[in-house]
């Protein structure tokens, strides 16, 4: 392959800042001992020496240590538990069991397990290994259960479909030998707190049949892998982080749209611009990956890229795809399966392809918009130069302040270290959910049991008790419902629910079909009446959103432009918690009703993004129950801050963005659980609202109730000490709450609050503490039905779509 400073021109002006990655050597580990069955595996698949990381972390697993190994992408750290497993199969007795979080990823390492099986067909034929998730069928789900040595799975199903019947999976608990996590990162927040509890539930499970199972775990480089392992595991762990693997020469660009013209403050389209970069590697057949915010924007460039392949190279036009969630679970393997051999050229891909599916060897990466976090932007970044072949990366910054900021700052961005993964199983909330799922699978010891899922245990227990979910007889806790908890616990932050995209065909010639999924908080937002709906790039007409049979209807249209969906949200106070006083105002902790429709749609000409026309909408509203807290000032401070020609508004919005930052280390949860809004249709005067993410809360917005004080001189401290002038991303300015269904190409992004407002806002609020607080009802927050697990909206940052 030439060299990358021949893919294209170094001295564009658009492009803003250039780092260069330097190669490294790989770091073998020579004549590392394996069993027969292991090296003559990867001797088969061309793999003769080990990575220095590879045989660290083999060393620990045959020391019956936990592991987790943090190395880079395409570093073979699949190896790393692959190894280890094999060895401990060979004798046709032991189980292990492989936990990734989605089911593509699942498939993927299905494929790689195959692949070391098929080079000693007679051991192969003792090891029955299969995919245990909601597309497997009941025969294979049959098979597996009583003769499967290696189950490929996802926490969803380990949780509701096989610890529940652990009878049924006696033999296999039995011999459990080996827990695979692979990409542990994704565990994080909500979802992570829930995990870490599924797995204290299968080391219980595990133990009452006698087993004591390693966990062999992987994970993109976070802040702290070791930290997050151990408390999602309940177990120590060994870090395996020195990356042995070869790595060739990147060139990571950050390129700027250019103005349309010096006086102008837009910018030119960063999906345009996205499109023209991908077209001209594809004809220089140059492998390429394009990863988009949303999932309109990757079908938009898709299109764009496939009609002016079209017109430029006919034959490339077919050698490009898009790839997101909402395909059928065939149409995303058989496009996993053309990236895999090389049959692409180049794909179009939400944040669906940042974790490690094996996409081949990919030449270039692009990014459009800074994807939130630093962690997923090497992520994505990575996904290009798997091999030692130079790779280049390039984020384009969309006209937002966030993206403008880091297209002027570049040195703030290449700089900045990966965020922590933040989870916290022992929330009371979370933990009660898991204890009930506990008590129905075997009785809950006090003592053994308690080591187990910590001090919150009991206490939790015993109101569980008063509610009448469990019995207490001498020391042990028994279920006494008739309900099946598990299926009443989502692990996720997102809706189970989902609606049936179905084609259908007004002349009647051809039957109907199904095209897709959507969840369905999503589907107002995408499949209201009129409204264009694009798949693979082809644009379908909506007909009729069927919300009691949760069906989609739409036909095939071809049309010149695309559709936005309008959506209005509401907070509303219910009962009152808490409340207290805070200098010249009031913090307050009450039940909250977070509601949003799709009140009208846009309609956005393709490519110069013209808005050609406008509909109202008549669908009813979402809701998310749940618990708020509230801060407002007036009188003095107010009047303080005019008279530093200072607005009260802009130091609430600089200060929920602060706290969407700070707030999660203390409440011990993710960025993404947490929402926060500026309104003042509550109180009569502007005030800032922190909400839990999820049915009914789970504690976060009450803990910061509790300890505001504490909270707000973190934020001072980091606001105070950033040394920008007018803000930035690493003060009031990042948090962006971005909805996964928008382009955002058409809209111009929230404005950067003002520092100094905001900074002076946090000088006047410590210059008292709060008073203590008075309950209007007990100071906690009420607690969530078992059954509550819909409601609220998915992570804006997540186009997982595969998980079940």
């Amino acid at each position: 392959m030439v060299s990358n400073t021949e893919w294209i021109d170094l001295t564009d002006d658009r492009i803003r800042s250039i780092r260069e990655i330097p190669a490294r050597q790989a770091e073998f580990v020579d004549a590392f001992p394996l069993t027969g069955f292991a090296q003559n595996a990867l001797h088969a698949i061309g793999i003769e020496k080990l990575y220095s990381h590879q045989a660290g972390a083999i060393e620990a697993a045959r020391r019956g240590e936990n592991v987790v190994t943090v190395t880079g992408t395409a570093s073979g750290k699949s190896i790393c538990y692959h190894v280890p497993v094999l060895e401990s199969l060979a004798d046709g007795k032991n189980t292990a069991i492989y936990l990734f979080p989605t089911k593509a990823l699942a498939q993927d390492q299905l494929r790689s397990v195959k692949r070391l099986l098929e080079t000693d067909p007679v051991r192969a034929k003792s090891i029955v290994s299969g995919t245990y998730d909601g597309d497997t069928s009941q025969h294979a789900r049959r098979k597996l259960r009583t003769h499967g040595n290696l189950i490929l799975t996802n926490p969803d199903m380990l949780h509701a479909g096989i610890l529940p019947n652990h009878p049924g999976w006696a033999r296999f608990f039995e011999n459990l030998r080996y827990v695979v996590v692979d990409e542990i990162h994704a565990y994080r927040g909500i979802f992570g707190s829930n995990v870490g509890n599924v797995f204290r539930r299968l080391r219980r499970i595990a133990a009452h049949y006698g087993a004591s199972p390693q966990f062999l775990c992987s994970s993109a480089t976070i802040a702290n892998p070791a930290e997050l392992a151990e408390r999602i595991l309940g177990e120590p762990v060994t870090v395996i982080d020195q990356d042995g693997s070869p790595r060739g020469p990147k060139r990571f660009l950050l390129w700027n749209p250019p103005k349309f013209d010096p006086n102008s403050s837009e910018r030119k389209s960063a999906n345009i611009e996205a499109k023209n970069l991908m077209v001209q590697f594809v004809l220089q057949g140059i492998p390429t990956i394009v990863f988009a915010r949303s999932r309109i924007t990757a079908e938009l460039i898709y299109r764009y890229a496939r009609e002016d392949l079209l017109m430029k190279h006919k034959k490339l036009a077919s050698k490009i795809a898009v790839y997101r969630g909402g395909y059928l679970p065939k149409d995303r393997r058989e496009i996993e399966r053309r990236l895999f051999e090389g049959d692409l050229l180049g794909v179009t891909s939400t944040n669906a392809l940042e974790l490690g599916i094996d996409v081949g060897s990919l030449g270039v990466s692009i990014l459009v918009g800074f994807p939130g976090t630093i962690a997923s932007t090497w992520q994505q970044a990575g996904r290009a130069g798997r091999t030692e072949e130079e790779s280049m990366s390039i984020l384009i910054t969309y006209n937002d302040p966030i993206d403008q900021y880091l297209a002027r700052h570049p040195a703030y961005f290449f700089d900045q270290t990966p965020e922590n993964a933040i989870v916290d199983s022992e929330n009371p909330y979370i933990l009660a959910r898991h204890l009930a799922c506990a008590a129905h699978e075997l009785p809950i010891e006090e003592s053994e049991d308690g080591e187990l899922f910590g001090a919150n245990m009991a206490p939790v227990l015993d109101a569980m008790e008063e509610h009448e979910k469990v019995m207490r007889l001498k020391d042990k806790w028994y279920w006494s419902s008739t309900d099946y908890p598990a299926a009443e616990v989502s692990l996720r932050n997102m809706a189970d629910a989902t609606y049936t995209i179905t084609e259908i065909f007004p002349n009647g010639q051809e039957r109907e079909r199904t095209i897709g999924t959507v969840d369905a908080i999503s589907a107002p937002e995408l499949l209201y009446p009129e409204a264009i709906y694009l798949h693979d790039g082809e644009t379908y007409f909506v007909r009729e959103l069927d919300l009691d049979q949760r069906v989609a209807y739409v036909e095939r249209r071809e049309v010149d432009y695309y559709t936005q969906a309008i959506v209005e949200s509401t907070i509303r106070l219910g009962k009152g918690i808490a409340e207290a006083e805070v200098p010249d105002g009031k913090k307050m902790l009450a039940q909250a009703t977070v509601s949003w429709m799709t009140v009208a749609f846009k309609k956005i000409q393709f490519q110069n993004m013209d808005s050609i026309g406008w509909g109202k909408l008549d669908l009813p509203s979402q809701e998310l129950e749940t618990v708020a807290m509230g801060l407002h000032v007036e009188g003095r401070i107010v009047g303080r801050l005019a008279d530093e020609s200072l607005r009260i508004s802009e130091g609430l919005a600089g200060l929920r963005n602060l706290l969407l930052v700070v707030a999660p280390l203390f409440a011990m949860c993710d960025r993404s659980n947490l929402g926060g809004v500026v309104e003042s249709s509550n109180t009569g005067v502007p005030t800032l609202f922190l909400y839990d993410r999820y049915p009914f809360g789970l504690g976060y917005s009450e803990k910061c109730f509790h300890i505001l004080d504490e909270i707000l001189e973190a934020c001072l401290e980091l606001v105070g000490d950033c040394p920008c002038d007018d803000g930035c991303p690493s003060c009031v300015g990042m948090p962006r709450q971005p909805v996964l269904h928008h382009d955002p190409d058409t809209a111009l992004g929230i404005p950067m609050p003002d520092k100094r407002a905001t900074k002076r806002l946090l000088e006047m609020l410590g210059e008292g503490s709060s008073a203590p607080a008075s309950s209007a009802v007990p100071a906690t927050a009420p607690a969530a039905p078992a059954s509550a697990t819909s409601g609220v909206a998915p992570d804006p940052g997540e186009d997982r779509g595969d998980t079940e």
